[in-house]
């Protein structure tokens, strides 16, 4: 296995694309998502899509690709320009609306790509291929949100520039939940200035029975990717399904070249489950500014 513990910050590139698979049919949110995208679906004032492109943002990254399938046009609406809606609210005073729509169209570039079929998150990840080029890339989940000012996305970015080998974000899970999540099986190896927030990956193991999990550290749906993932990608063997799953490549990388695992410091919110869309719906809103307050006081109303 290769030494992940090697520093190589001083070669590595800087990473300036991020990955968003958005290709998937939704399917734990029907009917919702029968005629619209589950990434579009709202989480307070914004899709959940918007949350996640907002991060790449914040952390650095200036080209967003996102792979989507048949029915996600309206992803791609939202992040074009809209000049008739623009003139509409500036003809009717409401120029920080206007304002607002014009920015959601000029943070960042975005580019489309099409998973024709779906086969897998590793097969969404490698249709990215050619977009991405041999250069250093984040791969983000979109209906996995991660708020906050310190985003993981640019946690493992930091990671990354400082050792030049791949990380992935994981956080601590409950023992009897390990069957949930993909597992890492990972050691310690503290680094300054991650400490032991630092662990290099032995192995990943997919959804373990509590009894065989290696850890209780889950993967969370944030990665920072060298480009010699396309080729791990390629050599990975269709599973369940036919479907090229990204852990089995992630393995495969971690032998070749290493890879770190990172306990990113924030709280993650799985908004592709209903219970974890309704934590997520309701945490954020009482972070807002603007509704927070109010949103408290009705909660502390409520005959529970």
């Amino acid at each position: 296995m290769a030494d992940a513990t090697q520093t190589k910050g001083a070669t590595a590139r800087r990473v300036r694309k991020a990955v968003l698979p958005a290709a998937g049919l939704g399917t734990r949110f029907l009917p919702a998502t029968k005629a619209q995208p589950k990434e579009m679906l709202t989480v307070v004032d914004k899709p959940q899509i918007q949350y996640v492109v907002e991060e790449c943002v914040v952390s650095g990254i200036e080209h967003i690709i996102i792979v989507t399938g048949k029915g996600k046009n309206s992803i791609e609406d939202h992040f074009d320009y809209a000049p008739t809606l623009e003139r509409f609210l500036e003809e009717k005073g409401k120029k920080e609306q206007a304002a607002l729509v014009r920015r959601i169209s000029d943070m960042v570039q975005v580019s489309y790509t099409r998973q024709k079929e779906p086969l897998g998150l590793g097969h969404a990840v490698l249709v990215a291929k050619d977009l991405v080029g041999d250069e250093p890339f984040a791969v983000l989940l979109g209906d996995v949100l991660i708020p906050g000012e310190n985003p993981a996305t640019k946690q493992l970015i930091d990671v990354y520039a400082a050792t030049g080998v791949g990380a992935i974000a994981v956080e601590e899970v409950p023992k009897e939940k390990t069957h949930l999540y993909g597992i890492v099986d990972g050691e310690p190896a503290p680094q300054a200035p991650f400490g032991a927030r630092l662990l290099r990956i032995r192995d990943l193991v997919e959804k373990p029975r509590p009894e065989k999990a290696p850890s209780n550290l889950a993967i969370t749906g944030r990665y920072v990717l060298p480009p010699q993932i396309f080729d791990c990608l390629e050599r990975t063997k269709p599973g369940a399904g036919n479907e090229i799953q990204l852990t089995d490549a992630l393995r495969i990388l971690a032998q070749q070249d290493g890879l770190w695992a990172y306990i990113y410091n924030g709280i993650s919110y799985d908004a592709g489950d209903k219970l974890g869309f309704l934590k997520a719906t309701v945490e954020i809103a009482l972070q807002n500014k603007e509704l927070g307050g109010d949103f408290r006081e009705y909660l502390k109303s409520l005959k529970l």
